[in-house]
């Protein structure tokens, strides 16, 4: 008796699909193509034509990212198509710090098994947020891995490459004692803190996403599936021509971990905590989980996404020029001179 011959697809991988799939999305990506890409989607790799014309000594700025558990969010609910958008804010906003301005994005997503609909809502995303940061999504992978991932379930990572002039690179070195913290508001949670979150709202409240929150204006799950701030225009726009001595993206570790990156050490930060009011997920989730103070600070960015350190003769212009982008800014502290064994951070 002779046997079917096997095929890949009888072990869960469909070269088929997949190239559907490629086909489906290349209109997408190419929606985001600015003339110095040079290759289609669907090639080995990807061709980006670097005109450095503008630059005296020009520098690449690299980063790569994912999101993390905020995609249960996007399982549970069956929506997919802004998760992209954060996929593409976690890259970007870790090169807008340096002053870098986004050139092109790839991104890696892995299925447990592939769903052409999911994909291409998934890029469509992605797509989305690379027309917010004006980059071109120039190429991908999408892997079907069977046994990996559970069916219905993927995992993202993104990869983006920006450009900024060698004596305008940003990087904290010229930060001193006087100068202003200026916050920038987060529009929510961005991408932080989800296993928390997850455990508080589901876990502890036994919560359904379709709840509606009246102290938050909507459902739970719209709440948990904002976008995160892509911040890469208003950087470049601000230091164009203002003093930028340092940017900080509040991402994972909140402000405890990442305020002190940038900070030299001879110096300490003052954050006056009532200087800004968070969005009222921020207060939910404290209450709701009885988080103790510092570690709100140290999980959620607590409704400020990015914060730049300006001299103070700066600051006005800076915290205006903020503002009449449609951002919201405010003083939130300043640096002063560390002394002995103090804590780099101080909160007033």
């Amino acid at each position: 008796m002779i046997k079917k011959p096997l095929t890949y697809a009888d072990a869960g991988v469909d070269i088929d699909k997949s190239n559907r799939l490629v086909n489906q999305i290349k209109n997408i990506a190419k929606d985001t193509f600015r003339s110095h890409v040079m290759s289609d989607i669907g090639g080995f790799s990807s061709l980006y034509s670097l005109n450095t014309s503008n630059y005296q000594s020009p520098v690449l700025v690299s980063s790569t990212d994912g999101v993390g558990t905020k995609l249960k969010i996007a399982f549970m609910t069956g929506k997919h198509d802004t998760i992209g958008i954060d996929l593409v804010a976690m890259c970007i906003n870790d090169i807008a710090v340096h002053g870098a301005k986004p050139l092109f994005f790839l991104d890696y997503i892995s299925m447990g098994r592939l769903n052409n609909d999911t994909a291409t809502a998934i890029v469509t995303g992605i797509a989305e947020g690379c027309k917010l940061a004006k980059c071109a999504l120039i190429g991908g992978e999408t892997a079907e891995m069977p046994g990996l991932y559970q069916e219905d379930e993927y995992d993202l990572a993104g990869f983006t490459v920006g450009i900024v002039d060698d004596d305008r690179i940003i990087d904290g070195s010229d930060i001193r004692v006087g100068n202003q913290l200026i916050g920038i508001a987060s529009s929510g949670l961005h991408s932080n803190g989800y296993s928390l979150v997850r455990k508080i709202c589901f876990d502890v409240l036994k919560m359904d996403l379709d709840t509606h929150l009246p102290e938050l204006g909507k459902t739970l799950a719209e709440e948990l599936l904002i976008p995160t701030k892509i911040y890469s225009e208003t950087m470049i726009n601000i230091t164009r021509d203002l003093p930028i001595n340092g940017l900080c993206h509040i991402t994972g570790g909140g402000f405890a971990d990442n305020l002190v990156r940038i900070i030299p050490e001879a110096c300490s930060i003052v954050i006056r905590e009532k200087s800004w009011e968070p969005q009222p997920i921020f207060t939910f989730l404290k209450e709701a989980g009885e988080i103790e103070d510092l570690e709100m600070k140290r999980t959620f960015n607590n409704g400020l996404g990015m914060i730049a350190v300006v001299p103070e003769e700066a600051a006005q212009d800076v915290f205006e020029r903020i503002n009449a982008m449609d951002e919201q800014a405010f003083f939130i502290g300043e640096i002063v001179d560390r002394k002995k064994d103090a804590d780099r951070i101080t909160w007033e």
